[in-house]
């Protein structure tokens, strides 16, 4: 065994990834020769004062790399393959941008790290619309989409609409979905080197895509009920963030609905320290909770953003950014700037079922397929302390002792399911530890697997860390 350990001040990305990169260079570098049995899990987190959850995710990620290799009762050793491991893995930038998820997510393995929406046979609605499509507009399908029609506006507006709160057309931007309108706001309305903030927990896949193109990301606390707007009332006064993203209805990954309090109070603050709000409603969208929208509090400082893959098909990149009076322009055109621009084929598919009602004809039964899902895990998880909506596609779930999210994360990733752990939420470095997993259950193909990777995650669950051997 190797006395050679790792320094987790150096390197760049999550903590694990830099321990793992520094486990690769030792290897190339010959201080790990082939053979080279690796310190134990727990001997080498007390030696370097890190959680054993980080080692195993260090260790796991470096076996996915194809350096090393694990065996239960003899330990992780280095493998004489390491040209083998695929080159855009070495790089930690790569990685950091991905997040904790596997870049390409290997084979066989349930996925519940995802939530597009279910299979309820889309297909045959999108291959009618598709050949209608087609046939009446064989020019346009074939180049730019140079002009908009109204009608494209039109479905936005209805898109979005909720309770009383309509947008008006001349205030929609059509966009490739809620993340490029999104990140097609953040370019539109801030400049490199200004502040974002983020929840603490959030999807932090805004915040990746916002420091990508230079942008510097703050942290909000939060509670039990959502955002606390004290905290985050303290952010704009000492730190003046430009603008704050935030998922008022059903937050990922917490699915925290924010009371009409909280609301007006974020409104007010926002209004009264001159940042822009933008507002993710995408599962909002799917709960039929009527509490009002940020963008109907504080309409002229709010870019309100919706769209289909979650509740109609996750293939059809189609969505919409209804914005305040005057930015529709700047918007639609830093979407073109940031995306490449919107393909009419997409843009059309995207109006015609909303404005024919088959989008919300398909919302409507991808809800009923995630009720029965969620009743499910309801009934499999009795006893287990989680968040979920009924017609929400995931549940945030917490972790009994002694399991961190990362060690269960990489437990249930050798049962055959992938989950997601709380660090692929964290939008930035922060001290906050939730010792949960967010599982997300949309993607399997029936219920069937749906049941079998419940049932995968209850049994580790029970078993406790004494039912999983780390290779330490």
């Amino acid at each position: 065994m190797t006395t050679w350990m790792p320094d987790p001040s150096l390197g760049h990305g999550p903590l694990y990834a830099r321990i793992a990169d520094q486990i690769e260079q030792a290897i190339a570098g010959g201080m790990l020769p082939a053979g080279t049995k690796l310190p134990p899990q727990r001997n080498l987190a007390f030696d370097i004062g890190v959680t054993i959850g980080t080692i195993g995710r260090a260790y796991h990620l470096v076996r996915e790399r194809g350096l090393v290799s694990g065996e239960v009762g003899r330990g992780t050793y280095v493998l004489d393959n390491a040209e083998l491991r695929p080159a855009e893995q070495a790089d930690p930038m790569t990685a950091a941008l991905a997040g904790t998820r596997p870049i390409k997510a290997p084979p066989g393995k349930l996925r519940f790290d995802s939530t597009a929406a279910p299979d309820i046979g889309q297909g045959k609605s999108l291959e009618k619309v598709l050949i209608d499509i087609s046939r009446e507009h064989h020019a346009d399908i074939a180049s730019y989409a140079r002009d908009f029609p109204a009608h494209w506006f039109e479905a936005g507006s209805q898109w979005l609409a909720k309770g009383t709160f309509r947008p008006q057309p001349d205030r929609i931007v059509p966009t490739l979905g809620a993340h490029a309108g999104a990140v097609a706001v953040i370019a539109a309305v801030t400049a490199p080197g200004d502040k974002i903030a983020f929840e603490n927990i959030t999807y932090s896949q805004i915040s990746r895509s916002a420091g990508l193109i230079g942008r510097r990301t703050i942290l909000l606390r939060t509670d039990d009920y959502g955002l606390d707007p004290d905290d985050f009332e303290r952010v704009c006064a000492q730190q003046h963030p430009k603008l704050a993203f935030l998922m008022p209805t059903a937050q990922n990954p917490t699915v925290v609905t924010l009371s009409l309090e909280r609301r007006q109070a974020i409104a007010d603050i926002a209004r009264r320290y001159g940042v822009w709000l933008l507002e993710d409603d995408l599962y909002g969208a799917m709960t039929g909770d009527m509490t009002p929208l940020l963008a109907e509090l504080a309409p002229e400082r709010t870019f309100l953003v919706g769209g289909l893959s979650k509740s109609v098909a996750a293939g059809v990149r189609g969505g919409w950014v209804a914005c305040p009076p005057h930015f529709s322009q700047r918007i639609r055109i830093a979407h073109k700037m940031v995306s490449g621009g919107m393909p009419f084929l997409l843009a059309e598919l995207c109006a015609r079922l909303v404005l024919s009602g088959e989008a919300a004809i398909l919302r409507s039964r991808s809800i009923e397929e995630i009720r029965a899902r969620e009743q499910m895990a309801r009934d499999i998880f009795s006893g287990i302390e989680f968040n979920s909506h009924p017609h929400v596609p995931f549940l945030w779930l917490k972790l009994s002792e002694p399991w961190f999210s990362g060690t269960f994360k990489h437990a249930a990733f050798e049962e055959g399911v992938l989950v997601d752990d709380e660090d692929e939420f964290k939008a930035g470095r922060t001290d906050s530890v939730f010792h949960r997993v967010r599982i997300g259950f949309s993607s399997p193909a029936d219920r069937n697997e749906v049941r079998r990777g419940f049932l995968t995650l209850r049994r580790l669950l029970d078993s406790g860390r004494t039912g999983y051997d780390s290779f330490a």
